[in-house]
């Protein structure tokens, strides 16, 4: 991998870690850099964490030459690489290194990728043995753009854990915390404040909308941090919100905020699969969602939340402010959301996805 910090990819691979089969893998996670407490998860987990150095350029010579050394030290059967750095090095060091099986994962929504990046992704991507799609959208990247053969991709669901549901002191405290009330209308986002991406700002603009139309007890929760955290409060003063806004920071486990939204929100320009919208459908929440990417794949417009096109706060507010009036859709959207999230995108699933495609791969090469 590249960087572990709190990304969904860290997350997918954290459940890979804990629930294969120890009986039947033996698991090591190479990356270029980890920071927070996820690392010890790993740990855990069973899943020893080894770092190769940070990468400060798609060929730094330094980062292939520590990772060949672990492969050739380890000799693994199969290696799994993931995010565009770390499909890098496991395309070209387990190359090297003889791997019998290369597999590299696609978890991006390349859609703005230049031409330079399609080409040399497509090279590393024919180093592999197979690739994996994170999302139909993806699934078409790597086919229809890349030109790899269809029995080369396969596509992997993203899937998530689901939480046992907070209770009702936990709910009270959360709602304290923030200073919520109950005739609150909150709306939620979780994820990095990288505004490029993620597009709070619109979230922002669209609150100032709905307070204008006259939803003064509106509040959005960001549950995030990240560079961009300063400008978007500056913003928010800018815009006459600020109070209604509450940046929670990063937390680890966000799960009991869930409880304290009515709809969640997830404005981003670009997104593969969109992690965070499965933990709020398990939550029993309506969403609002750019369609981008991987979104489509997961949010059914109209029956488990609400699709609208990306830069368009506007479009946010008039879905929001129809939602906001009518409670019946909300708590309806949020029943067939959970019931979507449960048979598609539990964590259960996807780790049985990725063991059958490991043994599929195995057998091909006549690994035990």
């Amino acid at each position: 991998m590249f960087r572990v910090g709190s990304g969904g990819v860290e997350q997918r691979r954290l459940l890979i870690a804990r629930k294969l089969d120890p009986d039947r893998y033996e698991q090591k996670l190479i990356c270029t850099d980890a920071w927070g407490g996820l690392p010890e998860r790993f740990v855990d987990a069973g899943c020893e964490v080894i770092h190769i150095g940070q990468i400060r350029h798609i060929a730094d010579v330094r980062v292939y030459r520590n990772a060949l050394r672990c492969i050739k030290q380890w000799q693994p059967d199969i290696i799994h690489g993931a995010v565009y750095e770390g499909v890098a090095i496991a395309a070209v060091a387990g190359r090297l290194s003889r791997v019998p099986v290369v597999i590299g994962e696609e978890t991006s929504d390349p859609q703005n990728r230049r031409w330079s990046g399609h080409l040399l992704f497509r090279l590393l991507s024919g180093l592999t043995h197979h690739m994996v799609a994170v999302s139909p959208a993806v699934q078409e990247y790597l086919r229809d753009t890349l030109r790899l053969p269809s029995d080369k991709v396969s596509l992997i669901n993203n899937g998530v854990d689901e939480h046992s549901p907070s209770d009702a002191q936990e709910d009270q405290r959360m709602l304290e915390r923030f200073n919520f009330r109950s005739q609150d209308f909150v709306i939620g986002t979780v994820g990095r404040l990288v505004d490029e991406h993620k597009r709070v700002s619109d979230l922002i603009r669209t609150l100032a909308l709905l307070h204008a139309a006259g939803m003064r007890s509106t509040r959005l929760l960001l549950v995030g941090d990240g560079p961009d955290r300063k400008m978007l409060e500056n913003f928010a003063v800018s815009l006459g919100v600020r109070e209604s806004v509450h940046f929670a920071g990063y937390i680890a486990n966000p799960q009991p905020l869930y409880a304290v939204m009515d709809v969640f929100a997830l404005a981003s320009a670009a997104e593969a699969f969109g992690l965070v919208l499965v933990e709020a459908m398990f939550a029993g929440l309506p969403v609002i969602a750019t369609r981008v990417g991987g979104i489509p794949g997961v949010v059914e417009d109209g029956r488990t939340g609400v699709l609208v096109p990306a830069f368009s706060p506007e479009r946010f507010a008039e879905e929001l402010l129809r939602l906001a009036m009518d409670e019946t859709v909300r708590r309806e959207m949020g029943a067939r959301g959970q019931q979507r999230a449960q048979t598609l995108f539990s964590a259960d699933r996807y780790v049985a996805d990725v063991d059958c495609l490991y043994q599929r791969l195995s057998a091909r090469v006549g690994l035990p």
